[in-house]
């Protein structure tokens, strides 16, 4: 008798309709794509981005990159701890070093990750060969397979695409919250003509569109789907978060039984409402917001120059 698979999700997610009077007062239905319910404790695009991935690292041990509060991270290490595999996970901050670690990493350490903290400089630099290899002879990682930062690579977006594939023909804009770029990758390549995807992104800068583009000439050989990216429900940076958008998911979870992550479901749901009131959305349009997190112990607390994802 085989035992279970530790990584085995429940697919496709559900599909919730949201009823919120600040969308049918403009003719729109809500529906949430429930994808914090895929697995316990890889939750939502992570189980998405990994797996792939993990298959592709045929059992060698992981390496992987983010910030202090990263739930790529914490996702990472939850595999490793589940499948048996040595984890390190590369922190950008040396000055972190000599700090306790946080509520993000100590669930990391926990989990059995060996953390290893360079200096901003050079984690900025992690892409180029040499550097990249430097850290990992640094962290004792030579052989691993390498994840980057946030899981997105070309495994990572063709993994997404099946969660377009399951929302083809349930909506007419499926939104998500977005970090790297991947998840957002893959979901408009999953979607058919006449549907299209939103990205909200969770950091400032502008960037990202560049950084989606490349990733699905990667994964799919060209710019592929109908989407766009819509950058101003950033809240000042990944992190960070405002009053007015705590106050706002502290409404949508009273007003619907529902908890809301910070970093990313809450600046996602907020974008949608304030789209909704500028008329961004035609009278019958049926929305979706992918739902790609559930809130961790301290999520939105973290400081403002903590970045990760």
């Amino acid at each position: 008798m085989t035992s279970p698979d530790p990584l085995t999700p429940r697919l496709p997610s559900p599909l919730q309709e949201i009823r919120d009077d600040r969308f049918a007062r403009y003719g729109l239905r809500l529906l949430l794509k429930r994808d914090d319910l895929i697995h316990p404790e890889l939750i939502g695009n992570k189980w998405r981005k990994l797996v792939p991935n993990l298959a592709a690292a045929r059992n060698r041990p992981l390496v992987t990159f983010g910030g202090a509060y990263s739930n790529h991270l914490r996702a990472t290490a939850a595999a490793g701890r589940l499948l048996g595999l040595p984890t390190v996970g590369v922190v950008r901050g040396q000055e972190l070093a000599d700090r306790p670690l946080n509520h993000s990493l100590a669930r990391c350490a926990a989990d059995g990750m060996r953390l290893h903290f360079t200096d901003r400089s050079t984690y900025r630099r992690k892409s180029e060969p040499e550097i990249l290899a430097a850290i990992l002879h640094a962290a004792g990682a030579e052989g691993a397979y390498v994840v980057p930062e946030g899981g997105s690579n070309a495994e990572a977006v063709r993994g997404c695409r099946a969660l377009g594939e399951e929302l083809r023909g349930r909506a007419d804009v499926v939104a998500v919250a977005c970090g790297t770029g991947g998840t957002l990758a893959g979901l408009a390549a999953g979607l058919p003509a006449g549907q299209r995807a939103l990205g909200v992104p969770v950091l400032k800068g502008g960037f990202l569109e560049a950084g989606v583009q490349a990733l699905q000439e990667r994964a799919f050989g060209a710019r592929t789907g109908t989407w766009s990216l819509d950058d101003r429900f950033h809240c000042g940076g990944y992190g960070r978060t405002t009053p007015e958008l705590t106050a706002f998911a502290q409404d949508f979870e009273e007003r619907h039984g529902l908890p809301v992550e910070r970093l990313y479901v809450a600046k996602l749901l907020y974008g949608l409402v304030t789209l909704a009131g500028e008329g961004a959305f035609a009278r019958g349009t049926t929305i979706a917001a992918v739902v790609t997190g559930r809130p961790f112990p301290a999520d939105g607390l973290a400081p403002a120059d903590a970045p990760g994802r």
